[in-house]
């Protein structure tokens, strides 16, 4: 994945999208889509950049636990769970509250395999609940692989996944990427670690065919319960896992045990507050109590700790920069990242993008870069838009043709950043991009006098934006689907002479065919109306007056007036059976039935275009799958 490039690119999907399926051919309105989608913090905010530097690493080397061995060397965070969690340890609650990322599961998973490992009797050891299905299946694998992986475990301990629905293909024993699922099989030979939801759960406890998976629990067997993300338990499903696991306890445990230990995984949180307010929420849902020492907080490496060698590699300036930096003038995304290797690195042999050593020799080349290291100071505080980077680090380059060219020069720097690793062959940061996507819902449009000639007036924006100070009228906008013509959309009641700009009302009416729900076409002065059924009247953009002549609103007295043309779509219609006036939908322009609809884009629209854009860039060739720990978050309001 080439983070930053992907991200421009995804932009300018969605501008199009907006543009080439909405833009208008009503003159009033022209321009106004591009408008919208072009200018800065309207449509969409960012990208914006973060790194978030490694995690401090524990102790050295893989054998913490006495029967596996570990995928890596421990973060410290994982370390201290460990400590925490391993039965043979000190063996108490725990909340574990790191990041993406930040090897949240392997915080739980390795302690509760090793126990199971070194207590093989017959019984469930351990229940992993899960929020979702989705989770609990994808977490299944992760713990197949892991037993399967390691001689200790193979054959020792067995794990089951209970969640609803049939399976196609239920597996009957632990594989290489599956763990048991055939419900039969887990009945009859319940496993070490079973995963499922709460709902589940709460059924297996109940259900009578369900009994034999706790045949063997009678004394006690149980000693893990995991709550994988806690904090998505909240209000009355907060409630129900409480008293599922006060159920569970006076099932399955002896009286005033208190061998359970308890695990609750949470997204990052602050301190103070948050953190205890963290604790006492654990501790009335688990019914056990959690000290203040047993939140396991992220811990990172500071820039000081991390940039510990001395700068050796500058940039050197190079006639014609911009060309080497244009991703389009290659025509691969390998070439393009082997260029921009020797642009950054001269004179450093060759690029070998597959070579695990080659990329980790990178990471240890970019840290001692002079570009790398103001990237990492621009961005110590808070995450920045990629422009404002752009500029900040344009102030540390050498004037001439490289200042004009950092943009490009700090996308050629994330593309080698997404693909360095350490040392122990991690990444070497967490390079994260945010793209703040507005979904286009109850647009409105302003009915200033000549709000069309860049007056200031935004032509197209949000009612939610509207302030109550905020002059003038504002209308919803409606659009054919076959000629694109777009107008504003109103109500007028019968025998009134002002239109309305209730929203609430102007949709309702609008959506149930009501004889007052009006269409409004604006005009320019020597515009030719439409050839359909209707009238040119002219409209007060202060106060809505509608009159047929005159330079002043007969109203208000303001010259404020737009020449506009009020299509005639009331007909009658018998509706079950019986005759009624209702207001048709039909295009004033090109007279299609049903064509006009109010305009907007939500969010599954904007996020399906997003989506094929990911997978169909030639920047991100693995798709969405990529093993780089690079990532493009893009949120959708």
């Amino acid at each position: 994945m080439i983070p930053s490039l992907l991200a421009k690119e995804v932009i300018q999907g969605l501008q199009a999208y907006i543009t080439t399926g909405f833009e208008t051919s009503t003159p009033w309105f022209s321009g106004a889509f591009k408008e919208l989608v072009e200018t800065p913090g309207r449509f969409y905010k960012g990208p914006y950049l973060s790194i978030s530097l490694p995690f401090q690493q524990g102790d050295p080397g893989r054998g913490f636990f006495s029967t596996l061995k570990t995928d890596f060397p421990p973060y410290h965070h994982q370390q201290q769970a460990w400590q925490r969690l391993a039965s043979d340890r000190v063996a108490k609650s725990t909340l574990i509250a790191t990041g993406t990322g930040s090897g949240k599961t392997e915080c739980f998973l390795y302690p509760l395999l090793d126990h199971c490992a070194r207590h093989p009797g017959a019984g469930v050891k351990a229940i992993i609940v899960y929020p979702m299905n989705a989770l609990a299946t994808d977490q299944a694998k992760r713990f197949a692989a892991t037993v399967h992986g390691s001689p200790g475990l193979r054959g020792r301990v067995r794990v089951g996944l209970f969640v609803g629905g049939l399976e196609e293909k239920p597996t009957q024993s632990m594989g290489p990427a599956a763990v048991i699922t055939d419900k039969n099989s887990l009945r009859d030979d319940p496993p070490d670690i079973l995963l499922t939801n709460y709902k589940m759960l709460d059924f297996l406890l109940l259900r009578p065919r369900d009994q034999k998976l706790w045949q063997f629990n009678g004394g006690g067997a149980l000693r893990y319960l995991v709550v994988d993300e806690l904090h998505t338990f909240d209000g009355a499903q907060g409630t129900d896992l409480a008293c599922l696991i006060r159920r569970l306890k006076a099932r399955l445990l002896p009286k005033d045990s208190q061998q359970l230990i308890c695990v609750g995984t949470s997204a990052t949180l602050g301190s103070g507050d948050e953190q205890d307010a963290l604790i006492h929420y654990a501790s009335q849902v688990f019914q056990s109590p959690f000290g203040d020492d047993s939140i396991i907080g992220e811990t990172r490496l500071s820039a000081s700790e991390f940039l510990n060698e001395p700068i050796e590699y500058l940039l050197t300036p190079i006639l014609g920069v911009a060309k080497h930096l244009d991703a389009s003038a290659y025509a691969s995304p390998s070439d393009y990242l082997k260029a921009q290797y020797q642009l950054l690195f001269p004179e450093q042999g060759e690029t070998r993008l597959d070579d695990p050593q080659w990329r980790s020799e990178l990471g240890s080349q970019l840290k001692r870069h002079l570009l790398f290291n103001n990237l990492l100071r621009i961005l110590a505080r808070q995450p920045l838009p990629l422009d404002e980077i752009s500029d900040e680090l344009a102030r540390t380059l050498p004037a001439g043709e490289t200042r004009d060219s950092a943009s490009a020069l700090l996308d050629s720097l994330c593309a080698l950043i997404a693909i360095a690793k350490s040392a122990e062959g991690q990444p070497l940061v967490n390079l994260r991009l945010q793209l703040w996507v507005r979904e286009l819902r109850r647009m409105v449009s302003p009915l200033q006098a000549g709000s069309n000639k860049g007056d200031g007036y935004d032509r197209l924006g949000f009612s939610d934006d509207l302030k109550a100070d905020d002059a003038g009228l504002y209308l919803p906008v409606v659009q054919c689907n076959h000629c694109n013509t777009t107008a504003w959309l109103t109500r007028q009641p019968k025998s009134s002479t002002q239109i309305q700009t209730d929203l609430r009302a102007i949709y309702n009416d609008f959506f149930r065919n009501d004889p007052q729900s009006q269409v409004v076409l604006p005009l320019l002065a020597d515009e030719e109306p439409p050839a359909s059924e209707g009238r040119v009247q002219l409209l007060c953009t202060q106060c809505g007056q509608i009159q047929t002549q005159g330079e002043q609103c007969l109203a208000c007295g303001e010259e404020a007036l737009q020449r506009v043309f009020l299509p005639n779509l009331v007909r009658e219609r018998k509706v079950a059976g019986v005759p009624r006036l209702v207001s048709e939908r039909n295009c004033p322009v090109c007279e299609q039935q049903d064509a006009l609809l109010v305009f907007g884009a939500r969010s599954v629209s904007l996020s399906s275009v997003a989506i094929h854009h990911t997978y169909a860039t030639p920047f991100n060739p693995l798709g969405l799958n990529s093993p780089l720990l690079a990532a493009i978050d893009i949120v959708l309001q």
